[in-house]
């Protein structure tokens, strides 16, 4: 196998802008691995495919307005998008241009707000603390989304169980969830519990040699509560059916198996790997040559995987962050 195996085309105008008003809306692809057998239903209907004592695994990460815009002294427009702390209110940060000087000054907010740049990717600011300056950000929405962040983004790009903040992108699958639907699952006996994985710039990083299993993935923080732990377990010993919201939680509850239970994951998942816990997984569509992909490949099997994708795309699913989703049972 090789990169180019995990390419697929997409029509432009699928690519999803803008949320749906109603997040339980979007259309729900399911995949039977079995029965090699694809559905096509409304999100709100995955009900249908969860058992009593199934455990529901839902990433809580909350995305931090993390894109902020300031200007030079001279008058330069800058970027900033602030990926951790690291002392402070010093940040590791990708900042544009790149040609800004050591020690220079930048001003946010019109000036009530200012840092100084103290290497390439980092940068130290003088305000109250750290929620006055991700006051003054926008949510960081992906790279495809062709437009400015809105103030409905700071509603829509956040699953409505996000719980601790820390995470730059978000953990997509989970948008589709509303509290009502969540209530209407715990209610029929299904189990929720909820982990951490703040979800890293690396999720965009792109993969770029041919022989793709010498990528390196960024580490991620991660966290599984003892309650989480504890939900783990029970359904093991109750041969209870596992289901990841996402390839994050996929990816917490994998790395969880190696005796973690707390500090940086960097497992890369993809065909070949040989699962331990995770027996369904809810995931929404991925861009091609990525290690989203890969891991839906690994997980569905690479054949059923590039069907389902196809279907979606002749049926014209809405793809990618804000796009539709897909249940792998």
């Amino acid at each position: 196998m090789k990169l180019s195996d995990f390419d697929y085309n997409l029509p432009k105008e699928l690519i999803a802008q803008y949320p749906l008003e109603e997040r339980d809306s979007a259309r729900l692809l399911v995949l039977n691995r079995l029965e090699e057998k694809l559905e096509h239903r409304i999100f709100r209907d995955i009900t249908d495919y969860l058992n009593k004592d199934d455990l529901l695994v839902l990433n809580d990460t909350k995305v931090l307005s993390s894109r902020i815009k300031g200007k030079r002294v001279s008058g330069g427009r800058v970027e900033i998008l602030l990926l951790n702390r690291k002392r402070g209110l010093t940040f590791q940060a990708l900042i544009k241009p790149n040609r800004l000087k050591l020690g220079e000054k930048i001003l946010f907010n019109g000036g009530s707000i200012q840092g100084k740049i103290e290497g390439k990717n980092e940068i130290t600011f003088e305000a109250e603390d750290t929620e006055s300056i991700y006051s003054i950000g926008a949510m960081p929405l992906p790279h495809y989304i062709k437009r400015e962040a809105e103030e409905l983004d700071k509603v829509y790009y956040q699953t409505v169980y996000a719980q601790n903040g820390g995470a730059v992108a978000a953990p997509t699958a989970g948008l589709h969830f509303t509290q009502e639907l969540i209530e209407k699952i715990n209610s029929g006996g299904i189990n929720i519990a909820r982990l951490t994985l703040h979800v890293g710039i690396g999720t965009f990083k792109p993969v770029k040699a041919q022989d793709f299993t010498k990528h390196k993935m960024e580490p991620e923080y991660f966290k599984v509560p003892n309650e989480a732990a504890e939900a783990i377990e029970r359904a093991q010993i109750n041969n209870s059916r596992i289901i990841a919201v996402g390839t994050t939680s996929l990816r917490t509850l994998e790395t969880y198996t190696s005796g973690m239970k707390e500090g940086y994951t960097d497992l890369f998942i993809y065909p070949g790997y040989k699962f331990k816990i995770t027996d369904c997984l809810l995931t929404n569509f991925h861009l091609p040559r990525t290690t989203l992909f890969m891991l839906v490949c690994a997980f569905a099997g690479e054949k059923l995987a590039k069907r389902a994708y196809q279907e979606a795309i002749d049926r014209k699913y809405r793809f990618y962050s804000y796009g539709d989703a897909m249940l792998i049972v």
